[in-house]
């Protein structure tokens, strides 16, 4: 069995550039920034970060072209792919890319964007689905307290294990 899936959750880091294939299908590219947080031995804090290809067709292109801009923050579910090809002066090259299956929109205070709603919409290439808002975020108040221990809560000396 094999499995070629990625997972990336990060800032786009220039406006999706849109495309249009012979067939006429939208494509848009762009990427996106990972950032890695660590203490090196030395005890130094440093951070590492990761640019990613990703490329929508589709429904998905439509949406990223419409909705993403520098800044946002997205959430890409896909494969992985390399290409490669020979350039003007005959060296082959090659580009990792990641090719979108499904979409999930930050918050749109992230990135610059209207923050007037806090929800976020996931996307898919599946024609079957449909973008879903997600608006219960859950707000804990600063001087929330946790309830006290009911009948129906489990105990973890219950657990066998």
């Amino acid at each position: 069995m094999n499995l070629n899936k990625a997972f990336v959750l990060g800032n786009v880091t220039r406006d999706p550039e849109v495309r249009a294939l012979p067939s006429g299908q939208q494509v848009t590219s762009f990427s996106i920034a990972t950032n890695r947080f660590y203490t090196d031995n030395s005890g130094q804090k440093k951070q590492d970060v990761e640019f990613h290809n990703i490329v929508c067709f589709g429904k998905l292109a439509d949406i990223s072209s419409k909705y993403l801009t520098k800044g946002s923050l997205v959430l890409i579910e896909g494969r992985i792919k390399t290409r490669n090809w020979q350039n003007s002066a005959g060296v082959k090259q090659y580009r990792t890319e990641i090719i979108a299956d499904t979409m999930q929109l930050g918050p749109r205070g992230a990135g610059g964007q209207n923050s007037s709603n806090t929800g976020n919409s996931s996307f898919s290439n599946n024609q079957n689905q449909t973008p879903s808002t997600q608006n219960d975020i859950p707000i804990i108040e600063e001087n929330y307290t946790p309830p006290t221990n009911n009948s129906d809560e489990i105990d973890v000396k219950d657990i066998p294990f």
